[in-house]
């Protein structure tokens, strides 16, 4: 039997978002992806310890190409699931087995991410994303800590889980927890892996109008800020986590109950994967906005907490509890702006599809560009050839090779076979010796 403690940490979120449900629904689809690959081990497709290579790829299954639209892999998917349903096909085992294969694939496919993922690195990129894991820094040596600082320090997302020694202690309800009231703020300096308690109590009215809870740290320290909710034994169990973020010269993190849904930026959302393709950051940059679980609060007090999340320094910070009734154009602002920060993020969806077209299109073109470059120089190189092929330097070179002296100069022998050009010859040469002489006669008279 596990242990409470053991229980509490593995329910507790294990990623930045505040969706408390995130987690299981993750270990929800990585089961499915688990019983996807057993069910195909069994048929004898996939064997070994190297299967999840040898499973189809999803555009292959669907018989779809890569540049193909949402809507057109949903057609793909309903198409063949409809053909290998199990309840049409009863009799045939195999036709189950390729509706399972259509399923996993359209679960790919479907996902924008996940689809960019594999488009990226194949079935890897999608089992190291589900993979994700956080460090519980309360359970690190010294030089491991160390590593994981150094790590952050150059970009890696280190995701820390909070430390179940906090999660026991609040389920317990053996926490201090300092009243925090409405419109006002408190400051404080929170040791590493432990957390700092406050009692927020709202009246019916400020419920109705709306509540904000927001910590700060201008010393851009790393905390959380948690909610926790009543148990039935008095203690609090964690339902929400917000992880701070830099947000010009301070670290913030907020909780927002204004009665519509409202959401989070999670700036740590598939880091890994935008640093191997850069492109991919601008597109990706709208995907870490994710609805918060809770928009509502219930009058009465409401537990929140700020956690120390520095590797090594405590954490300094500032939280404060605010009534929205006090900020209904800001509060009116915000709904817009998320509004249309979600449209423009179906608008980057749509329009990622279309550059990623257009770019394979661009690179295709380049390709050939080269290609047909190197074909036309070829061609014209051999046009020179073809043309220098033309000259009777041709037939000396070749008489040369044949190595017969009555052959080699074929135009200097019939120059002096000619009866004529020998006549030239001797007036030259005749030429020539009496100005030899001459210039010999002057110079003996002068001697």
């Amino acid at each position: 039997t596990e242990s409470p403690t053991c229980d509490r940490s593995f329910f507790a979120p294990v990623s930045s978002s505040c969706r408390p449900v995130s987690f299981l629904r993750r270990r929800r689809d990585l089961a499915a992806s688990s019983r996807y690959c057993s069910l195909m081990a069994s048929s004898g497709k996939m064997e070994g310890p190297s299967a999840p290579a040898l499973r189809r790829d999803p555009y292959e299954v669907l018989s779809v190409s890569r540049d193909s639209s949402d809507q057109e892999i949903k057609s793909a998917y309903r198409k063949l699931a409809l053909k290998y349903h199990p309840d049409k096909n009863a009799s045939n085992p195999e036709a189950s087995e390729l509706f399972k294969e259509v399923a996993y694939s359209y679960s790919i496919l479907s996902d924008p991410e996940k689809r960019r993922q594999y488009d990226t690195a194949g079935f890897e990129a999608l089992e190291n994303e589900g993979m994700d894991m956080e460090i519980d820094l309360s359970n690190l040596g010294t030089v491991n800590t160390m590593f994981a600082a150094l790590f952050s320090k150059l970009g890696v997302p280190i995701k820390t889980t909070v430390s179940p020694t906090v999660l026991e202690e609040a389920m317990n309800g053996t926490v201090t927890v300092r009243p925090l009231p409405v419109g006002t703020s408190a400051m404080g300096k929170v040791e590493k892996q432990s957390a700092h308690f406050f009692g927020v109590t709202i009246s019916e009215e400020q419920a109705h109008s709306g509540i904000v809870v927001r910590a700060t740290s201008v010393a851009q320290s790393k905390f959380k800020l948690l909610f926790f909710e009543q148990e039935i034994n008095g203690g609090y169990g964690l339902a929400l986590q917000e992880d701070s973020q830099k947000t010009g010269k301070v670290t913030s993190a907020g909780m927002y109950f204004l009665h519509f849904q409202v959401y989070r930026m999670d700036s740590t959302v598939n880091a890994l994967a935008m640093a191997k393709d850069p492109e991919a950051a601008f597109f990706k940059r709208l995907e870490g906005l994710q609805p918060c679980e809770v928009s509502t609060l219930k009058p009465g007090t409401h537990i929140f907490a700020v956690y120390g999340d520095n590797f090594f320094k405590p954490a300094s910070y500032t939280i404060e509890a605010m009534c929205a009734k006090s900020y209904e154009d800001t509060t009116e602002r915000l709904k817009e702006i998320e509004a249309k920060i979600l449209e423009k993020r179906n608008d980057l969806r749509q329009f990622e599809t279309e550059y990623r077209k257009a770019l394979a299109q661009f690179q295709e073109a380049t390709a050939r560009y080269t290609q047909e470059k190197e074909v036309v120089d070829d061609m014209l190189r051999e046009r020179d050839d073809i043309h220098s092929s033309f000259t009777t330097e041709r037939t000396i070179t070749s008489s040369l090779g044949a190595g017969s002296s009555s052959s080699r100069y074929p135009v200097e022998q019939n120059k002096t076979e000619s009866p004529e050009n020998g006549n030239i010859d001797s007036r030259d040469k005749s030429s020539k010796k009496k100005w030899f002489n001459l210039n010999l006669n002057r110079s003996d008279k002068r001697a």
